[in-house]
């Protein structure tokens, strides 16, 4: 069947677009840049628009005769942009996508949120019923996406909404890249005391999720917490990183509210600039926040059921970043 993925070359991205495709699907992928994986797909079949997710002329195109279509595109990590291009972005646009997909019939709709819309867990682990408390504009702006598609919900289409908690695989150019990097260089600082918990998901289980939740009945109208079946403290998480890389790793804590104040002026210092904080509070905020839940109504309305076990995704990670030079 056709399906789009917006969001498509990205790294969450271009996993689901290969996976549809080794299912033999008609994969049409839109994104407003090429990204890395960008030659690979198009060569596996992709048919790939490169475009924004507000251009409603390009979506009338893009989406005639989708069955499904997967929405992953969002303004995302840019500490400097302007709240009114996250709002665009991740909430305008989106009810565009869906009263274009209404109106085209289209069967499906997969919307991939955040488990950052709970903020922090004062109780892990959390579930799909924790409080909503985001802590940041893009948290909001994703929930606030979430409330367009429960409008389209009693509008009679068919949408489910998934909260992936802290994706990494092949490919990751994110946290888990700068956690690799920090341990290849044998020390580890802690800010607090690394009893924080952190909730990975593995790239491949988040796949497994995606089909499920369109291909499931009881999927129709459902939110979902998504993640591997274990949690851990940040500072296991460094640890195993360690041992998988088979570094001798020296980790030191430091007091976290420093850090803090320091990422609050680094933020505003770099304000006016063109460019991102090397340091900011989000990024602080991995050191104290905790962010465990429980995948219990994922397993038992659709079947997930991670298969990918963290010492085994955090190898196959750390393979692939030395294969393609990412920790030369």
């Amino acid at each position: 069947m056709k399906i789009l993925v917006t969001g498509g070359t990205g790294f969450t991205g271009s996993h689901l677009v290969r996976r549809l495709l080794f299912r033999g699907h008609e994969v049409w992928a839109l994104d407003n840049q090429k990204g890395v994986a960008y030659e690979e797909l198009a060569r596996m079949g992709a048919q790939i628009s490169i475009g924004s997710i507000a251009d409603e002329m390009l979506l009338t195109r893009l989406v005639p005769d989708c069955e499904v279509i997967y929405h992953l595109a969002a303004a995302f990590r840019k500490v400097n942009l302007p709240r009114s291009a996250y709002w665009e972005t991740n909430v305008t646009a989106m009810r565009r996508l869906l009263e274009i997909a209404r109106a085209d019939c289209v069967r499906k709709i997969v919307y991939c949120s955040t488990q950052g819309v709970h903020g922090n867990v004062d109780n892990p682990p959390g579930d799909e019923t924790t409080p909503i408390r985001p802590e940041d504009y893009y948290q909001r702006t994703k929930y606030e996406g979430e409330k367009v598609a429960h409008e389209f919900m009693q509008r009679g289409m068919d949408i489910t909404v998934l909260r992936p908690t802290a994706i990494y695989g092949p490919g990751d150019p994110g946290r888990f890249l700068m956690l690799f990097r920090q341990v290849r260089r044998g020390f580890f600082p802690f800010f607090g005391s690394g009893r924080a918990l952190y909730h990975p998901l593995y790239i491949d289980n988040f796949m497994d999720a995606f089909e499920l939740a369109a291909e499931k009945p009881a999927a129709c109208g459902q939110t979902y917490i998504i993640a591997d079946r274990r949690y851990y403290t940040i500072r296991e998480i460094v640890e195993k990183i360690g041992a998988i890389m088979g570094v001798n790793l020296k980790i030191r804590h430091f007091p976290f509210w420093p850090l803090l104040w320091v990422s609050a002026c680094v933020e505003f210092l770099f304000k006016p600039l063109p460019m991102d904080p090397p340091l900011f509070r989000r990024r602080a905020d991995w050191f104290r926040q905790n962010r465990a839940f429980k995948t219990d109504k994922a397993a038992r309305e659709l079947g997930y059921n991670p298969a990918i076990d963290l010492d085994t995704g955090l190898k196959r990670t750390f393979d692939w970043y030395q294969a393609n030079g990412y920790l030369a």
